[in-house]
């Protein structure tokens, strides 16, 4: 396991973390992803650690804040071994103060996360969403409150759009507050719209990614085949409209250059999507997740190899898609590469 810095950031996290979704399994959505126990949690943590995977994300909507009590639990005598990362501001109640990131709830939602997660600290606090009625100077005061208290490491957020992460990072350096080091956001190989606004953003604020969902909500596990009904066990049955869609025919196209790869490097399907992404600009962490030993032991399979630039090249171009609305002056300035120069090479 190879470790990168998170964003402009000194903390190194690992290539891979694991996300715990499937933690607790509380609730009609995440008693699809998965209902992993205390027990069963300690074993995919003895198992990251062996790899060296050591940072371990949660969020208080995971379960009813359940999954967060199960990893406390699952790292407890080894704290000092690995990172913790968590998220707040989603709805959580019917209360008017359960929903948002005002200072109130965010002081009062790091203090029920410490006690759940049973640690005196938070290494990484990441704001679930962005809150438009509560001004960003309030929300980062209060994070500015829990580290110089000790209680959070580091900030980030999620989700947020472009503007909105921008408005925080400056109000953060006109006032001298923390500044968001990292951004965890949806990026697949067949969702790419990350890379024309919130991928430039991060490379210019030096904002690492996170990202959640990299097999596309499911999609790209290789057992979704054009003209083939949907696996009978697939999740996409149930919960499909609540993830990022996805055009058939785009899934097919990419689902079939992963197999050609994939039988020429003797991986997984997974395991390519994943490491595609791992060679990305601004990319620190891949957060998978894992029902089970096998899947954390598959999904580890993705690292400590590398694509070939030619096999990188053909899932750039089978994957690519025209710059979302408004597209003009994303396609625009890509036609003046001395003023702009490209990320990387596009198809």
């Amino acid at each position: 396991m190879r470790y990168r810095t998170l964003g402009a950031s000194g903390l190194r996290v690992p290539e891979l973390s694991l996300g715990t979704g499937t933690f607790a399994g509380r609730g009609p959505l995440f008693s699809e992803w998965g209902g992993t126990d205390v027990d069963q949690a300690r074993r995919l943590v003895d198992i990251g650690l062996d790899a060296g995977l050591t940072l371990f994300d949660s969020a208080d909507v995971y379960s009813d804040g359940a999954a967060e009590e199960v990893l406390g639990a699952a790292v407890k005598g080894r704290r000092d071994q690995v990172l913790l990362s968590t998220k707040l501001g989603l709805p959580t109640g019917e209360g008017p103060q359960d929903a948002g990131t005002s200072r109130s709830r965010i002081i009062r939602g790091t203090e029920d996360a410490l006690r759940r997660l049973d640690t005196d600290h938070i290494d990484l606090l990441q704001l679930h969403g962005f809150d438009a009625g509560t001004p960003v100077e309030e929300s980062l005061s209060a994070l500015d409150t829990l580290v110089r208290d000790g209680k959070v490491r580091y900030v980030g957020a999620s989700n947020f759009a472009g503007w909105q992460l921008m408005k925080s990072l400056a109000a953060a350096d006109r006032l001298h507050l923390p500044r968001h080091v990292v951004h965890q956001v949806y990026y697949s190989l067949v969702g790419r719209d990350y890379e024309w606004e919130l991928m430039p953003l991060g490379l210019d604020q030096g904002v690492g990614a996170m990202v959640w969902s990299p097999l596309g909500w499911g999609r790209l596990t290789g057992r979704i085949r054009r003209g083939q009904p949907l696996p009978e066990r697939s999740r996409l049955h149930r919960t499909a409209e609540l993830g990022p869609p996805v055009a058939d025919e785009l899934l097919h196209d990419v689902v079939e250059a992963l197999d050609e790869i994939a039988e020429e490097v003797g991986r997984s399907v997974p395991q390519v999507a994943i490491n595609w992404l791992l060679r990305r600009p601004t990319v620190s962490s891949v957060i998978v997740g894992a029902r089970d030993e096998e899947q954390l032991r598959e999904n580890l399979g993705a690292v400590g190899w590398e694509l070939t630039p030619a096999q990188v090249e053909r899932l750039d171009a089978v994957s690519h898609r025209p710059a979302p609305y408004p597209r003009f002056p994303y396609e625009r300035q890509a036609g003046f590469a001395r003023i702009d120069p490209p990320l990387f090479p596009r198809p």
